[in-house]
């Protein structure tokens, strides 16, 4: 029912973006129309069939239909309220040992039979071009099941109104504090998606994942300058109670400088500090080049988290499969298999985890029907493990899939994905405010900023969105115009210390791009604020004259 369309919305001073919109617009009350059981279970039952009398040695189907819905704001106004739903089969086969992926939106049996004989063409084509016959991991059929993302209140549920309301409180709060302009936006996800294969399994899945981004932007008229602040909330795969500003648990920051969230989110009091921040910075020193110690929040850590630890620990980037794309990885299969590669120091341990409540990577099961599990990739600073698919997992000696394959579409094919991947939290107890005060110098830094890291995931250079100044363990005043940079294992072995647990929360991202044709995934990484030792900051503002 949809070829991709996207839409065009303002993003402040910081000009467009580009926002993705899959499907066909619809009225904001078909969102609530269900597709029933019986009849996705007729579907799957017609492509399987069809593809095993065309001479399939497996066969999966996965019916979907995506539902989103977006609303922009700017300032006191609404600038564009979408719905839209998509809606349709796809079907991957194995013949003659290689696969074969074909969709169809006609959901009808026999469109979908086709489909799957098609597929089984395809497959058969592709055979000819392979050196050996794919491998799959086994996996157990699990019957009828279901799984659903847990959440209070659904989001189609609730009066556009209200939700435009909201935005437009956030604005308002963001222009009294000292903005010049806001921007807000609402993006809600809802992925109905059904999967059947010969292995025996019928699983229906309902995903919800929520996000509202903000920028205050502020204008110094005199000089025309001026300064951004985005949110600091992060993504979530939850239900509209995210928005309960009641039940916000809120934490103090390191210092007193930002109020920070965990399983709530008052979307007002973060674009009302984000006003007040972003005047701020236009008055900000600008930082003096040099080594630092930095103390790093976790709605900062998870960007680089994402790009130099998830990354390059996905098994087919290793294996050289995106390389015409998104690059290869240094953490090459040699180093995996001594045991003794040092990732980082002994303090670092990351966990891929597709079971963490509130993450965007949490499922029942993969797009392959694997269900959802964690493991050690990077265990007391060694890498031990990677990402791994069902055809994959025989390459590292893995019995089974980690449950990574993933599709945006029903018209995608499904492949390996990230899942979340999370730093662990420290064992001993230490809060942010503990960890400034054994801080010389150094730099404390907030939100997620730019980025640019090398096509093998090593050398990289992060910046923010708030930076202040650590002079003798104390928060001495705001900076701007910071960026570190390093090299993936010199950084996460320079990691000196973690907060414990009781700081411990997810950022993530929505748009996380990969594969040709490209394919977005939502994914969450979690951490406690780290600090890390003799980092190089360069100074980031512009020259002129």
């Amino acid at each position: 029912m949809e070829r991709r369309t996207f839409l065009k919305i303002s993003s402040g001073a910081a000009g467009a973006m580009l926002v993705p919109v899959f499907g066909n617009a619809i009225a904001a009350e078909e969102l609530m129309n269900p597709v029933a059981i019986a009849f996705k279970k007729s579907l799957a039952d017609a492509a399987m069939n069809a593809a095993t009398k065309a001479g399939a040695t497996y066969c999966d189907v996965r019916i979907g239909r995506y539902l989103n819905q977006f609303i922009t704001t700017r300032d006191l106004g609404v600038e564009n309220i979408v719905n839209t739903e998509s809606s349709g089969v796809g079907v991957r086969v194995i013949a003659n040992g290689a696969y074969g992926f074909a969709s169809t939106n006609d959901m009808s049996p026999d469109s979908i039979a086709a489909a799957a004989r098609q597929a089984v063409a395809i497959a058969r084509a592709n055979s000819k071009l392979q050196s050996e016959p794919l491998q799959m991991a086994p996996v157990k059929g699990v019957g009828e099941v279901a799984w659903a993302t847990p959440f209070t209140k659904d989001w189609r549920t609730v009066p556009i109104k209200d939700k435009a309301e909201m935005l437009i409180a956030a604005n308002k709060a963001g222009l009294d504090a000292g903005a010049s302009f806001m921007t807000s936006t609402l993006f809600q996800v809802n992925q109905q998606k059904y999967f059947a294969s010969t292995d025996g399994s019928y699983i229906d899945q309902d995903i919800h994942r929520l996000w509202a981004p903000l920028t205050a932007t502020a204008v110094d008229k005199a000089s025309n300058r001026f300064r951004t602040r985005d949110g600091l909330a992060s993504p979530a795969g939850m239900g509209y109670e995210y928005f309960d500003a009641r039940a916000a648990d809120k934490i103090k920051a390191a210092g007193g400088v930002a109020t920070l969230y965990t399983k709530s989110y008052d979307i007002v009091e973060d674009a009302r500090a984000a006003g007040r921040q972003a005047r701020e910075k236009l008055s900000a020193k600008t930082v003096e080049p040099g080594k630092y110690d930095l103390v790093l929040a976790p709605e900062h850590l998870f960007l680089t988290i994402h790009e130099s630890v998830g990354h390059p620990t996905e098994l087919d980037r290793v294996l050289g499969y995106e390389a015409n794309y998104a690059g290869t990885s240094f953490a090459t299969l040699d180093k995996w298999k001594t045991k003794k590669f040092k990732f980082g120091a002994d303090r670092v341990n990351f966990i891929a985890d597709k079971n963490e409540p509130g993450s965007l990577g949490a499922v029942g099961y993969d797009d392959e029907g694997v269900p959802a599990k964690r493991w050690d990739i990077i265990r007391d600073g060694v890498l031990v493990n990677y990402q791994a698919t069902r055809d994959q997992a025989h390459i590292i000696g893995e019995k089974e899939s980690h449950g990574c394959s993933y599709a945006d579409s029903w018209n995608s094919v499904q492949f390996q994905r990230m899942p979340n991947v999370s730093l662990q939290a420290g064992k001993e107890r230490l809060t942010p405010d503990e960890m400034i005060k054994d801080v010389k110098k150094g730099i404390y830094i907030l939100g997620r900023g730019s980025y640019s890291i090398d096509q093998q995931r090593y050398n990289f250079q992060f910046g923010g969105q708030l930076y202040f100044e650590i002079k003798n363990g104390k928060i001495a005043g705001p900076l701007e115009d910071v960026a570190y940079q390093s090299n993936t294992q010199e950084f996460w072995n320079a990691c000196s210390a973690i907060c414990d647990v009781r700081d411990w929360r997810m950022g993530g991202s929505f748009f996380d791009g990969k594969g040709q044709p490209s394919q977005v995934s939502a994914v969450s990484h979690g951490s406690a604020t780290t600090r890390f030792n003799g980092i190089n900051v360069i100074n980031t503002a512009r020259k002129i004259g």
